[in-house]
């Protein structure tokens, strides 16, 4: 994560860079893909009061920019309040990103108990590499499927340019989607 600290009208001392570094390394703890995380701190004088502006600026991978502005007398003070709104945005964003998350047959509960009853076998997920190069015949397809043993099925485009899915059958023929 590239983290820059910058000061506007304002002299940034060693503690301040300090407390903004150690405010944006805490947010490394919800685990989400942040590329650059920038602080500007600024001293303001609006309406005669003076005080000073926190902005954070976090660029996330998956996600747009997260722009939080905070203001108050003193620069502690409005980096505290603005980093805590910062941890809530991501809070949220990184929960959302764990609610649509696809489940195993063992985080299901009782559906999956129900499930293997059903099943005598362990049911085992392999994954597999998809390699969509250039069009294939199907005589192309049969010819990858038994060049490898292990193989099961075989993901192609056809020379139509339609997705087709060949797989072995249990016979020793193959099947076509």
């Amino acid at each position: 994560m590239n983290k820059s600290i910058t000061g506007r009208h304002f002299e940034l001392t060693d503690p301040i860079k300090a407390y903004a570094e150690a405010a944006i390394d805490s947010l490394e703890k919800y685990h989400l893909d942040i590329i650059s995380a920038s602080t500007v701190i600024s001293a303001s004088e609006k309406n005669g009061k003076k005080g000073f502006v926190t902005e954070f600026i976090i660029n996330l991978k998956d996600k747009n920019t997260i722009v939080i502005t905070q203001l108050d007398k003193d620069v502690y003070a409005a980096m505290d309040l603005a980093i805590e709104r910062v941890k809530k945005s991501l809070r949220r964003h990184a929960d959302k990103i764990k609610d649509h998350k696809i489940m195993s047959f063992r985080d299901l509960g009782e559906e999956a108990e129900a499930v293997s009853e059903l099943t005598t076998e362990e049911v085992e997920i392999v994954p597999m590499d998809l390699e969509l190069h250039k069009p294939l015949d199907f005589d192309e397809a049969i010819e990858a499927l038994q060049a490898e043993k292990k193989r099961q099925f075989i993901v192609f485009n056809d020379n139509e340019g339609l997705m087709r899915v060949m797989y072995k059958r249990a016979d020793g023929r193959f099947g076509l989607y």
